[in-house]
Formats: structure tokens, C-alpha cells, sequence
């Protein structure tokens, strides 16, 4: 199969990552969001890039809209990277299946739904899979893959085709998992620092400390949930909270809303989460004499 045109919907933080690297690779990508703000929030990412790559070739490659229809016309691929909410999904998706051709792969980057839940909001269901990227996505080169229970083989091995060509390491899942392989593993882990935070068991910088110094790691918890975005992290907890009605995750959620998002501190995409960019505190952990 060649996949002649690329459409990533939603230039956030991973999206605009995502497009970023289609179009590195050499593939004709456009980028569709909702409004003009958006869009050239996207485009901020992208000059960005150009920066750290040292390379405005991928420009060459990148179109831009705020035109759905136009968006996915003849697209061999789309990549759903919208906001981690599942109305939102459900109505993009609906939208989408208006417009998008029949021979169209269609792939989510969701963190947290499974494409089960998705599928029967999208046209060709059997078409239809996860395709979920880490941050960043040229250090974290990863791309996990994940169908749903009748999504069509050929379609699965397509898309571990594609994400070899933008030169990713495809991670193929066999069986639906919430949280994929790393997120399954990484999610409880934030939520573990979370907890020793907002329930005054230790400050943040601590917490990242303990870590950073005992494994030799480069980052903590709280580094890697300014990486991930602030918003996506707030959705998250309130999605658990809603599903588990538990007091403590409607408290977590209310006080990253009044503290950070309320603030426009969104992470690493605002340059202040819970550290402050481009050069975090958490960097000089490991010099022993940083306390």
C-alpha cells in the first residue's frame, strides 16, 4: 500500500509531533484543528522542530487546515490526536466518518480508550485501529498498535508498515489493554506520585528527586506529566474519578485545575507546568551537591 497523503487531526503537543515526523520521512502530511488559534499554535511547534532538527525541509511536506473535509480528502491515513475526551472523540468521529474515503486507514493516538469504545462511531469499523505514539516521538520512537476485535488483520499489518516507514518500533498488541503496553505500566506509576503529592506526603521536587536519583533516570513523574500536558493529565484523573467516584481523584483533579490549568500552566507546551522550561530544575538532580 502507499501512503501517498498523511492527515494528523489535532496539532497539539503529540500531534503536531506525529506530522512533524511523517513529514521528516519525506510523506505529504496535513494537519487538521479546529480553529486559526490552533493551527498556528501548531504551526509554533513546528518552527520549533525546525530548530532542534536544525531542518525546515519537513515544511516542504506539511499543509495545514482548519477544513475537515478538505483534511482527509483522498488520505491514505488519518491519526485522531484530539483532546482525551470521549465526547469529543465520538463527536470528531461522527464528523469524520462524513468525509473520509472508504479505502482510508484510521488510526487513534488516544492514551486511555480503547478502539472498542471508538469503533462504532467510525465509518469501516474494520479499518479502524490504535496507533499510539510516545513523547517525544523521535527520542521515544515507539508505536504501539492495537486493533479491536474486528479489525481487519491486513489493516493491522499495514499500519506496523507505516510506522516502520516514519521510522518508528512497532510494538504490535494482540489482545485490547487499556493503557496499551507503556501507559499500562506508566499511568499507575503517575498516579502513585500523584497521590504522595496531593496528599502533602512529599513535595513534587522531592518526589522526582527520589526517583531520578535512585533508578538514573533522566526524569521523573512530574517532569514526564509536563511532557504529557497538563490538560491531558487533569482528564485523565477526572475520567478515573467520574468511573470510580472516588472523593480523593474529584480533590486531584480540582486542584490541577485551579493550580495549573486555571494558571495557564499547561507543561512543557505553556514553558511552565510544574517546572518551569527550557531548563527544568528536575535536569540538575543527579549532581550530588543539587539538594
Amino acid at each position: 500500500m502507499e501512503f501517498d497523503k498523511v492527515t494528523v487531526c489535532g496539532g497539539g503537543i503529540l500531534g503536531s509531533q506525529i506530522a512533524w515526523q511523517a513529514a521528516l520521512c519525506g510523506f505529504n502530511v496535513t494537519i487538521y484543528d479546529i480553529d486559526d488559534e490552533k493551527i498556528e499554535r501548531c504551526r509554533g511547534f513546528h518552527q520549533h522542530y525546525a530548530k532542534l532538527f536544525k531542518t525546515d525541509k519537513p515544511f516542504l511536506n506539511l499543509n495545514y487546515t482548519t477544513n475537515l473535509k478538505d483534511a482527509v480528502s483522498n488520505a491514505s491515513v488519518v491519526i485522531e490526536s484530539i483532546t482525551e475526551n470521549m465526547d469529543s472523540k465520538k463527536k470528531f468521529y461522527e464528523q469524520l466518518s462524513n468525509y473520509v474515503s472508504d479505502s482510508t486507514i484510521i488510526a487513534t493516538n488516544s492514551s486511555t480508550i480503547t478502539p472498542n469504545k471508538l469503533k462504532s462511531y467510525v465509518k469501516k469499523p474494520e479499518r479502524f485501529l490504535a496507533l499510539h505514539f510516545a513523547n517525544p516521538v523521535w527520542e521515544a520512537n515507539i508505536a504501539e498498535i492495537m486493533g479491536h476485535d474486528t479489525t481487519d488483520k491486513n489493516i493491522f499489518e499495514k499500519t506496523v508498515e507505516f510506522a516502520q516507514r516514519i521510522e518508528m518500533i512497532p510494538i504490535k498488541i494482540y489482545k485490547e489493554q487499556k493503557g496499551y503496553v507503556l501507559n499500562a505500566m506508566l499511568i499507575p506509576w503517575l498516579a502513585s506520585a500523584q497521590h504522595l503529592y496531593f496528599t502533602d506526603v512529599a513535595d513534587y521536587r522531592d518526589i522526582d528527586r527520589a526517583w531520578i536519583i535512585s533508578t538514573k533516570s533522566k526524569i521523573g513523574p512530574f517532569g514526564i506529566m509536563d511532557i504529557i500536558g497538563l490538560r491531558t493529565i487533569y482528564n485523565i484523573i477526572l475520567m478515573d474519578a467520574k468511573k470510580t467516584g472516588k472523593k480523593e481523584l474529584f480533590e486531584r483533579a480540582e486542584k490541577v485545575k485551579k493550580n495549573f490549568l486555571d494558571k495557564g500552566k499547561l507543561g512543557l507546551s505553556t514553558k511552565e507546568g510544574f517546572y518551569k522550561y527550557p531548563n527544568p530544575e528536575y535536569e540538575t538532580f543527579l549532581d550530588k551537591h543539587n539538594v
